[in-house]
C-alpha cells in the first residue's frame, strides 16, 4: 500500500499522531505503552517490555511495523538459538567457489525478540552489536541492518526456570523498559466484544513511511535542551550514585538515553524544545533497568517496582529548573 509521505519539523508529531492512532484501532488502553514504543524509534533507541503472558506484547510490535509499512520478523528466543540462527551465517557455493552471506532474521526494520531471556548469554550477546551500532559482523565482514532499526524484546518477570537474566551491559543497551499491564475494565470488554475475539493487526493500513521515521530521527537531533535541563539530568544520575538504597547507579550513557528520550518525547508532542516535564516522566522506564538495589532492599514487591520507586524519589528529591 502506498502513503503520502510527510515533511516533518515540529510538524512530524501530526504525522506521529496518525501513528497512534491507528495502533490504537487493535491496541486498547494502550496509550502509554504505544507511546513509548514510538519514542524509542524516534531516539534511536530497543525497547524492553516486562510483562506476563498475554498483554500484547507481540500485538504492540506488529502494529508498529504494519503502521509504518516496515519489515517485521519475530524471533522466539529458546535455550537452543544459536547466534547463527540470530545474525545469519556465510554458507559455502560450491558453483561459486566462495562463501556467501545470508542474512538471519536479525535483517529487518522492526524485531521481536520474543521471551530474550530464555537464550544463553552467547546468543544474547548477537544482539549487543545489532542494538548498538545497527550492524553485524559474520567472519569478520560487517553487515549494516536496515534503517530504521528497532528491536522490542520481552520477558516474563514471573517465570525464571530455563532463563538467563539478562547482564548489566545487555540491559544498558535498552533505551526504555516498561510493562504493558492488564487492560482497563472498559477496554478489556472492548477487546472481548470484537467480532473474532482477537485484534487483527494484518487489518491496519500504513500511516507512515519507514524513511519519514529517519527524518523524525535528524529532527529528534536538534530539539533544544537549556543548559539548566543539563544540569537537571546531571544532578538525577548524580544523585541516583549515591542513593543509599542503590548498589549502581545510573551511568553517563543512561543519562544520555534520558536526554534521547526527552528530545522524542518533546518532538512527538509537537515542540522543538524539551521541558522538565520530558525528563520527569521518562525517568522511570529509562533509569528503573539500570540501576541495581542494594542486597535485601526489594520487600513489598518486585525489584523491579522497588527500583521504580527510588527513581520516583529521587525525582522528588531532585529541584526541577524553573
Amino acid at each position: 500500500m502506498s502513503v503520502e509521505s510527510v515533511k516533518v519539523n515540529t510538524g512530524g508529531a501530526h504525522a506521529l499522531e496518525r501513528v497512534l492512532a491507528n495502533m490504537g484501532h487493535v491496541i486498547k488502553g494502550k496509550d502509554e505503552a504505544i507511546e513509548l514504543s514510538l519514542i524509542a524509534l524516534i531516539a534511536g533507541g530497543h525497547v524492553l517490555v516486562d510483562d506476563i503472558p498475554g498483554v500484547g506484547k507481540t500485538t504492540l510490535a506488529r502494529s508498529l511495523a504494519r503502521s509504518l509499512d516496515a519489515s517485521f520478523q519475530r524471533m522466539q528466543f529458546t535455550a537452543d538459538l544459536l547466534p547463527g540462527d540470530v545474525t545469519g551465517v556465510s554458507i559455502w557455493n560450491e558453483a561459486t567457489r566462495a562463501f556467501e552471506f545470508h542474512p538471519g532474521p536479525i535483517f529487518h526494520s522492526i524485531v521481536l525478540a520474543d521471551e530474550i531471556n530464555r537464550a544463553s548469554p552467547k546468543t544474547q550477546s548477537a544482539l549487543l552489536e545489532a542494538m548498538n551500532e545497527a550492524q553485524v559482523t559474520v567472519d569478520g565482514v560487517s553487515h549494516p541492518l536496515p534503517r530504521p532499526f528497532l528491536v522490542i524484546a520481552t520477558q516474563n518477570p514471573q517465570e525464571h526456570a530455563g532463563t538467563f537474566p539478562l547482564p548489566e551491559s545487555q540491559l544498558d543497551r535498552f533505551l526504555l523498559c516498561f510493562e504493558m499491564g492488564y487492560p482497563s475494565a472498559e477496554a478489556e470488554r472492548a477487546i472481548l466484544a470484537q467480532s473474532h475475539g482477537s485484534t487483527d493487526v494484518d487489518a491496519l493500513s500504513p500511516v507512515l513511511h519507514a524513511d519519514d521515521i529517519l527524518v523524525l530521527q535528524a529532527d529528534c537531533n536538534k530539539v533544544r535542551v537549556e543548559d539548566s535541563l543539563i544540569d537537571y539530568l546531571q544532578r538525577l544520575a548524580a544523585a541516583s550514585r549515591t542513593s543509599e538504597l542503590l548498589a549502581l547507579g545510573v551511568s553517563p550513557r543512561g543519562a544520555l538515553a534520558l536526554r534521547r528520550a526527552g528530545q522524542a518525547r518533546a518532538l512527538l508532542h509537537g515542540r522543538d524544545y524539551a521541558t522538565p516535564d520530558d525528563f520527569k516522566r521518562l525517568a522511570v522506564p529509562v533509569f528503573a533497568h539500570r540501576v541495581q538495589l542494594k542486597e535485601n532492599f526489594a520487600h513489598g514487591g518486585s525489584a523491579r517496582q522497588a527500583a521504580e520507586r527510588v527513581i520516583e524519589s529521587l525525582l522528588s528529591d531532585v529541584a526541577v529548573p524553573r
